[in-house]
């Protein structure tokens, strides 16, 4: 009797995998040849999923971004207690997180960055938590703001943290 296969559920399952072997190994030091020997497939295994490389980050951002902290507090928690939870949860895997996106923005204009699938995903995610705790209408902002106080905090190693930003 033949194997049935959910594909869709192995598609997720593999971009999930690769988007633990991107963060671990970078954007730039792993090939489809190697990402599909990593996730325990062939290559053309990996192709028939993923036609491209830039196919499978997008997948694998996509399986990240599914899982980004949602701010879970109390009604009754005040807009900054809020932010500052969000800011904890976002600063965990903060530093890896913008090495593995500069890694694959590298290269890439302006008009790239701003047409890049990947990057429209993460934003808008990013977007959306934020507009959960502060509203659509100062979302942008405040993600400025946090976003600054993230990498200040990971740049300064914590001298600076995130919650004296916010």
């Amino acid at each position: 009797m033949p194997k049935i296969v959910d594909h869709e559920a192995h598609r997720h399952a593999l971009a999930a995998k690769a988007a633990t072997v991107f963060s671990a190994k970078g954007y730039g030091a792993v090939g489809m040849r190697a990402m599909a020997t990593e996730l325990g497939v062939s290559k053309s295994a990996l192709y028939h999923y993923f036609p491209t490389k830039e196919a499978l980050f997008l997948a694998a951002t996509k399986a990240m971004m599914a899982q980004e902290p949602e701010v879970r507090l109390a009604p009754e928690g005040t807009e900054p207690e809020r932010l500052r939870a969000l800011a904890e949860a976002m600063k965990v895997d903060f530093g890896a997180e913008m090495a593995l996106v500069f890694d694959y923005l590298r290269g890439k204009s302006r008009e790239e960055v701003q047409a890049d699938a990947a990057m429209g995903v993460a934003l808008q995610t990013y977007e959306a938590m934020v507009a959960s705790v502060v509203g659509e209408e100062r979302a942008r902002d405040v993600l400025v703001q946090l976003m600054g106080a993230l990498l200040l905090d990971a740049l300064s190693g914590g001298k600076i943290t995130a919650e004296d930003a916010i």
